[in-house]
């Protein structure tokens, strides 16, 4: 039995689907305290989105990982290729920027199912610095947000939800 995690056999991970995306830090270093940092690979986070069809619902930086939200927006919508993309295009701009290695080799992915509700999740990601016990509501966290919503709008939507 393998320790890493396997994609689904039998799904192929294209099309219009959501899905939940977990991505540690390479030896679960602690990257995501600075907003340099956060900010530099969000930006590169951003581009895969746009370029590999994906709407960007919510994701948060904790310390030494990111979650994030992301549904495709066409049929040919790859979430492999996302994956690959995103963690490529942010590692490569890290290490030219600190020098130091960004991600592990693996990561976790959740498909949404037709009944989970995509507003319900976004909280769950947003809310985990909660969790943590690093803050006391969502909103002191600065580090969360959305490629397509403002964090006021994606709060809304999440109360309404």
């Amino acid at each position: 039995m393998s320790r890493y995690p396997h994609h689904l056999r039998a799904f192929d991970y294209r099309g219009f689907y959501r899905y939940f995306l977990t991505f540690c830090t390479h030896e679960r270093s602690r990257h995501f305290t600075t907003r340099e940092h956060v900010e530099l690979v969000s930006q590169q986070i951003q581009r895969t989105c746009l370029e590999e069809q994906f709407a960007g619902i919510a994701y948060c930086f904790m310390p030494d990982h990111l979650h994030l939200l992301v549904e495709g927006q066409r049929e040919d919508a790859d979430l492999k290729r996302f994956i690959k993309s995103a963690k490529q295009y942010s590692g490569f701009h890290f290490r030219e920027r600190t020098g130091l290695r960004l991600w592990q080799r693996y990561g976790f992915e959740h498909v949404l199912r037709e009944e989970e509700d995509t507003m319900k999740v976004a909280y769950y990601i947003i809310a985990n610095p909660v969790r943590a016990g690093m803050v006391a509501c969502p909103a002191d966290y600065p580090y969360w947000g959305s490629f397509a919503y403002s964090r006021d709008e994606l709060l809304e939507y999440i109360r309404a939800a």
